[in-house]
């Protein structure tokens, strides 16, 4: 493992959303965090990097699969010569648009019934959820961010959710979304500027929250990824706020990370299900847990174990329901672990979106973007 300097956490300030003493207890003084003991390698052989698919001049972000195995994967309009925005991959690895290649075309402007840029794909039930945030290369969002339900007995679209600007604000990134049942609420992440959108699926009204408080905010770090320090093409380091996003099967909590950051947060479900136009109680259930490495995607399995990526030593790392920080497999392969599943046979299946080499507009066509899977080991089942 290579060695990785330390760097500094700098605190952000809470602005009028909490009291004095919540300001105080989210905002920490700068300190250094030693990143070389953020997980422990297992002590048992690694498992297997088995590759899935590949796509060859076409960066793939978001990966899901069904129950009965079908896989879809997801393809931001982060450049201009974006073929597809949605694709299931096929038991041999080969792909064809979803739902179909009328969906995947693009004019330059959004139209009904076409993908604009999408970032994340969630399997929930029977149906494929398709995450828009609608801003094409990452410049702001254009026409409406949406979040459509794919019927996948039908593959025919059963519902579309719209957000105007005061969910999905000019400079906001919708980024990632997890589903839950008893409350009947979707979750998404905003990482563009910070905040987590509450989707009621019954009356299709959304709320935000916590788009002011730190737990959605970057840290104001600088990652070192493959050895070279993380940054947009500007050569300043990126902001990238609250991104992987994860529900608990044992604590009914939501989890939550900011990419450049190295704090990890939750809070309980129904708070944020209930608290319709107060925040306040929001706020107060904000736990703060501790660090962790630096992640992009989250995704727990049955039993409590949270996986997350490692962008900064090649690997997938989770955190055990005690809280223990582990490393499931590093790997130099793995370049940039992105947005996690697992499919019904206890694999771990990842895209490997490679961000820190191919940033939104540079040109991808000479690399090779893979999705990988690895058998979650019995000692974490």
């Amino acid at each position: 493992m290579r060695k990785v300097a330390s760097l500094l956490v700098t605190g952000l300030i809470l602005v009028g959303c909490a009291s004095k003493k919540e300001i105080k207890e989210f905002t920490s003084k700068e300190q250094p965090v030693d990143k070389k003991i953020i997980g422990t390698l297992p002590t048992e052989e690694q498992p297997e990097l088995v590759e899935v698919a590949q796509f060859r001049g076409v960066q793939v972000t978001g990966i899901a699969v069904a129950k009965d195995g079908r896989m879809f994967a997801s393809f931001p309009r982060w450049r201009t010569d974006v073929p597809f925005s949605v694709v299931e991959i096929m038991p041999d690895g080969t792909h064809r648009p979803y739902p179909n290649e009328t969906w995947n075309q693009w004019s330059g402007k959004p139209e009904k019934n076409h993908f604009t840029c999408v970032q994340s794909v969630y399997v929930h039930k029977n149906s494929l959820y398709v995450l828009d945030p609608s801003s094409p290369e990452m410049k702001e969002v254009v026409g409406k961010a949406k979040l459509y339900e794919f019927d996948l007995n039908t593959n025919k679209l059963k519902r579309t959710f719209e957000f105007d600007e005061t969910i999905a604000p000019k400079n906001s990134y919708l980024n990632d979304l997890r589903i839950d049942d008893d409350t009947k609420k979707i979750f998404i992440t905003d990482s563009g500027l910070g905040g987590i959108v509450v989707v009621d699926m019954k009356s299709g009204d959304a709320r935000r929250f916590l788009d002011k408080h730190p737990s959605t905010k970057s840290e104001n770090v600088t990652l070192t990824v493959e050895k070279k320090e993380f940054l947009n093409q500007d050569g300043e380091k990126p902001q990238i706020h609250s991104d992987g996003i994860a529900l608990s099967p044992v604590d009914n909590k939501l989890y939550y990370h900011a990419l450049t950051g190295y704090t990890l947060y939750r809070v309980p479900v129904n708070a944020l299900a209930t608290s319709a136009r107060d925040e306040t109680q929001v706020v107060k259930n904000v736990e703060k847990l501790g660090v962790t490495p630096a992640p992009d995607g989250m995704i727990f399995d049955k039993n409590g174990n949270l996986y997350m990526a490692d962008l900064e030593r090649n690997a997938v790392a989770y955190r055990t329901p005690g809280g223990e920080m582990k490393i499931l497999i590093q790997d130099e392969r793995i370049k940039w672990p992105d947005t996690f599943t697992i499919d019904a046979h206890n694999n771990l299946i990842f895209t490997d979106s490679l961000l820190q080499d191919a940033p939104a507009g540079k040109s991808v066509d000479d690399m090779t973007f893979k999705v990988y899977k690895v058998a979650l080991p019995k000692a974490v089942n």
